[in-house]
């Protein structure tokens, strides 16, 4: 059965000229039956002759008004009134030309009484076949009223809402019942869009949601201040009720996407707070425009928008490098797929610590600009594997660095971490020594050398936003280190965006610090998350501290004691201060700590981590207290 109901669907068009075809010879037949007192025709020619030309008439103007392209179920007033000129056109053309054969053939002709009602009545099955199709598909949707739907408050009465509340009304299986919409603007109160009430402002949500019986709340507005959208998202979030979101509605409207199948759950990036980082492409991006760009760990989550970025800044030529075949090939695809032939690129599967192949690299490629991302960032794991660290982010990163500067590369970006400063694990103080290591060579080299310095990145590989996701769509628990620990939070985009600008301002030796904006603290991250998963954290969804794991802190600095900060053009990026260090005994240890990884003596290679690195208190089950708070004035 379900398989004819589909083939009918499929041919819609054809029946619904069929039906329209029956109609129009119903009508003739009664309109020619009443024009001659009875239902058997007196004059077959005559009879036979206008229903061909009526069915001509109709069957063209009804093409020519293009009535079948239409899908009759969202039908407005608009698609009935052409339908009414349709048929009225051709009840014209059909009289006009039956006035001309009767002056022809006088016994063939038809009295005007014959036109009127012929005309009268195949318009009105025309319309009426429709207006009855469409009244029941409206019915169907109201009886979808008494299923399981939810009950849905709206939030903004404007574009964004009327989008959605139309694509409801049209849309029969949706989930939700629009109950009420809210929203600030005091004109718009008490009014009503598409029939749903505007009940009240966004500081009445949790109100209406407890009277109203709502279960879910979707955010609509698009154009408002990140202040006000976290305000009232943090209100969404005391109800304990699932929240969406709508992206740009006017991008939607352009894309062709059905707004519906773009709501989304709110994400962490939604809760921040933060003014979005956007790249100045024509004050930062000429030193990438028409230049041959290299992005080492080029699939990982940093590298892959690093590659993502500059593909956009049109470079001669990117090369992607990556160790992990599978990445690489995902954002190979993805390049493809979006700008084809108009980018040159390639990807050269390779280890930063395959010095030869370094070296055949840059020999076949003049290379302009290095962006090295390649890494292991795994905090755990580096505690586990000391050595390793130091073999691919320290020796990686010199041997990268040593292949730039012979091959006289103008522009090096290292990308570098928070855990870099005052560190507690392995893993940052390997990245700290790295950041030595691009200050050293940017005093003796041509290429600019810089580091960049940035914390979390939200949906990274290892990121705990994503487990969070898992954790609470399988019911929980959610799993947080410890009730105190904070990190500070940005987008991969944001975090790329500001990467690109500093190696657009660096003029070489340089640690360039980002504003990551206000920390946050994990367990009210981990907190609202539960909320606008529509449970209640603690009760719906258990919260257990698990303790903190080997070398993690419970904050994040950005800066080293030493260290003061210069500002920059961009209010976003700072210059931390260089930190003076011998030289030569530096390059004499790291030889030392060389020679201890390559034995893979794990103890070893600690002991002179912590000797290059004087800041470095290793922390294997850290219990490091929160800095005091700063006196208030």
């Amino acid at each position: 059965m379900l398989k004819i109901f589909n083939s009918l669907k499929k041919h819609r068009q054809l029946i619904l000229f069929v039906m329209d075809f029956i109609f129009w010879n119903i009508s003739y037949y009664l309109s020619f039956a009443i024009n001659q007192g009875g239902f058997m025709p007196l004059q077959p020619s005559l009879f036979i002759m206008g229903l061909v030309v009526a069915n001509v008439c109709f069957t063209a103007a009804f093409l020519l008004f293009r009535l079948y392209d239409k899908l009759w179920r969202y039908a407005d007033i608009e698609d009935f009134f052409n339908t009414a000129i349709a048929s009225l056109s051709a009840s014209l053309a059909f009289m006009i030309i039956m006035m001309i054969i009767g002056r022809v053939e006088t016994s063939l002709a038809l009295n005007s009484q014959m036109y009127v009602t012929f005309s009268m009545m195949a318009t009105l099955f025309a319309m009426l076949f429709r207006i009855i199709y469409r009244l029941n598909k409206i019915l169907e949707r109201r009886n979808l009223k008494g299923k399981a739907r939810k009950r849905l408050l709206i939030i903004g009465a404007g574009e964004g809402a009327l989008s959605v509340l139309s694509e409801l009304s049209k849309t029969p299986g949706n989930e939700y019942i629009p109950v009420c919409i809210v929203d600030d603007d005091k004109e718009k109160l008490h009014r009503k869009i598409s029939g749903v009430p505007v009940a009240g402002t966004t500081y009445e949500i949790p109100r209406l949601c407890y009277e109203l019986g709502i279960e879910v709340i979707l955010f609509t507005i698009s154009q408002i201040s990140v202040a006000d959208k976290k305000r009232i998202l943090d209100t969404c979030a005391d109800t304990h009720l699932e929240v969406k979101i709508i992206p740009n509605i006017y991008n939607l409207m352009t894309s062709g996407v059905p707004i519906t199948s773009s709501i989304r759950q709110v994400e962490v990036e939604d809760l921040l707070g933060r003014e979005p980082v956007v790249f100045d492409t024509e004050k930062y991006g000429s030193y990438i425009v028409g230049q041959t760009v290299l992005v080492t760990g080029g699939g990982g989550s940093i590298g892959s928008e690093l590659c993502r970025q500059i593909a956009n800044l049109k470079p001669k030529h990117l090369i992607i490098l990556d160790i992990y075949e599978n990445n690489a090939y995902d954002i190979q695809q993805e390049l493809i797929r979006k700008h084809g032939s108009d980018l040159s690129f390639e990807v050269q599967i390779a280890s930063v610590r395959d010095k030869k192949k370094l070296e055949h690299i840059f020999s076949s490629h003049n290379i302009d600009v290095v962006f090295h991302a390649a890494a292991h960032k795994h905090v755990p794991l580096m505690e586990t594997n000391p050595e390793e660290a130091v073999k691919n982010n320290v020796f990686g990163t010199l041997k990268l660095a040593e292949v730039a500067d012979k091959y006289h590369v103008r522009n090096f970006v290292q990308i570098s971490t928070d855990k870099a400063v005052n560190p507690t694990n392995i893993m940052g103080a390997s990245k700290r020594i790295c950041e030595m290591i691009i200050q050293l060579m940017g005093k003796k080299s041509k290429t600019n050398f810089v580091a960049v310095r940035f914390g979390n990145v939200l949906g990274s590989n290892g990121s705990v936003i994503p487990l969070f996701k898992e954790q609470i769509r399988t019911g929980g628990p959610v799993t947080v280190t410890h009730p105190d620990i904070i990190r500070y939070f940005m987008t991969i985009p944001e975090a790329v965006s500001l990467v690109l600008t500093a190696g657009g301002i660096a003029k070489g030796g340089e640690i360039f610090i980002l504003d990551m904006g206000e920390p946050v603290k994990i367990k009210v991250l981990a907190e609202n998350l539960i909320r606008l998963s529509g449970f209640k954290p603690h009760e719906d969804i258990k919260i257990e501290y698990t303790g903190l794991r080997p070398g993690e802190k419970l904050y994040e600095e950005l800066l080293l004691n030493e260290e003061g900060i210069t500002k920059t053009d961009n209010k976003k990026i700072y210059i931390g201060k260089p930190i003076e260090f011998d030289t030569e005994n530096f390059f004499s240890h790291l030889a030392i700590l060389y020679d201890a990884a390559q034995h893979n003596d794990k103890d070893r290679v600690e002991s002179l981590i912590a000797d290059i690195v004087p800041t470095f208190k290793h922390a294997r089950n850290t219990s490091n207290t929160l800095p005091p708070p700063e006196d208030e004035e």
